[in-house]
């Protein structure tokens, strides 16, 4: 009942939530800026990535990029662009997160007073460094862009549908809590730290989901991250079947384990430290992939009417209203451009098809991070 009242909540407040939440100077000055690249064989896409980046970097800011591991062109195209290239190989210890800490390392020689981290797919959006650099020190807290993973051309049904979703959960469901004074998830790119924070921080670890336990971790030592949906940051869906479905597991799996593992403890420490903020992150963790809650709202009527239990029929049938309440909102408000109302019909379907997928998460974990494949 708990993650469909959230979700609801944070639809309702994201549409009466104000357009822009931070205005910065764009020609004040700014902290010094390291943008870490973290890459793993990105060879087809890291050019455009660092393309977006260097006209919006100033004297004295830095472009790293973290080649992890690779064994094609990633590091040639990056230096002959005219990025900072450091390579680390350990086949052993492998993810974003011991790219992230290597790459840290490399900056303690020249440390800047904020360090983004943007993925080695993603472009961003015009004023995106200014903006965040200024966010991140006026806040005194992690900042996240808007970052938004869109359907390439000609999409099919499963590509909109993946594609709303996406937005309810990294737009439409941050843009709520903002608007009520709460925090946000990190969201693995698009992220910007003062030094002096993400510096002290542990990030040399394998998990899938290591943007979301960087999130718990800040939001523990009293720096829950702030969202600014001012700026953007994009990246494509991968149109191979294979690539797709390794993606979707690596971030459902991620999620549902940081649900069991995280949750739990944060809600009651949270409770116990009277902490609104930690409240506010631990209830938006446990509202699950969008897929997953349909799927066990339906669940729930469904087995309360074959047991012909009157009260939890009632209450399964009031989840299952507020739920429709809040993705026919979230399209109406944020989504048309995206998905017809036609097609929005057939998302209970495509939870469906993802069943196998959740099964898998309960018999053969995904654990270890593996890069989706690029197109």
């Amino acid at each position: 009942m708990l993650p469909v009242s959230v979700l609801l909540l944070q639809v309702l407040a994201a549409i009466f939530a104000p357009t822009s939440v931070f205005k910065p100077q764009i020609n004040a000055a700014r902290p010094s800026v390291a943008v870490l690249i973290p890459a793993h064989n990105e060879a087809l896409v890291i050019a455009k990535t660092i393309q977006t980046i260097l006209p919006q970097l100033a004297e004295g800011d830095q472009l790293l990029v973290v080649a992890d591991n690779c064994n094609d062109d990633t590091t040639s195209i990056a230096k002959n662009l005219g990025a900072n290239v450091v390579e680390r190989f350990n086949t052993t210890l492998r993810g974003k997160g011991y790219a992230l800490d290597y790459g840290i390392q490399y900056l303690h020689n020249k440390p800047p007073q904020v360090v983004m981290i943007v993925d080695a797919d993603c472009n961003i959006s015009a004023h995106f460094i200014q903006v965040l650099a200024q966010a991140s020190v006026q806040l005194q807290r992690p900042v996240q862009a808007l970052d938004l993973m869109l359907a390439p051309a000609n999409p099919s049904l499963k590509m909109r549908i993946a594609e709303f979703a996406w937005l309810v959960k990294n737009k439409v469901r941050p843009l709520g809590f903002k608007a009520l004074g709460l925090p946000c998830q990190l969201m693995g790119t698009g992220m910007a730290f003062l030094w002096q924070d993400i510096s002290t921080m542990s990030l040399a670890n394998g998990h899938i989901a290591e943007d979301m336990k960087l999130g718990i971790d800040f939001c523990r030592a009293d720096k829950a991250a702030v969202f600014i949906p001012d700026v953007l940051v994009t990246s494509l869906f991968p149109q191979g079947e294979q690539a797709s479905t390794t993606q979707r597991a690596r971030w459902e799996h991620g999620h549902l384990g940081m649900i069991i593992s995280e949750a739990p403890s944060l809600i009651l420490e949270s409770i116990k430290t009277r902490n609104v903020q930690m409240f506010g992150l631990a209830c938006d963790l446990i509202v699950p992939p969008l897929a997953v809650l349909v799927l066990l709202c339906l669940a729930v009527f469904i087995a309360s009417a074959i047991a012909q239990a009157q009260l939890a029929l009632m209450i399964s049938s009031l989840l299952l209203i507020a739920l429709a309440m809040a993705v026919l909102l979230a399209w109406l408000f944020f989504g048309r451009a995206i998905i017809s109302f036609r097609q929005l019909c057939y998302a209970p379907i495509y939870a469906m098809v993802k069943i196998p997928l959740y099964i898998k998460f309960f018999l053969n974990r995904q654990v270890e991070w593996v890069r989706s494949k690029r197109d």
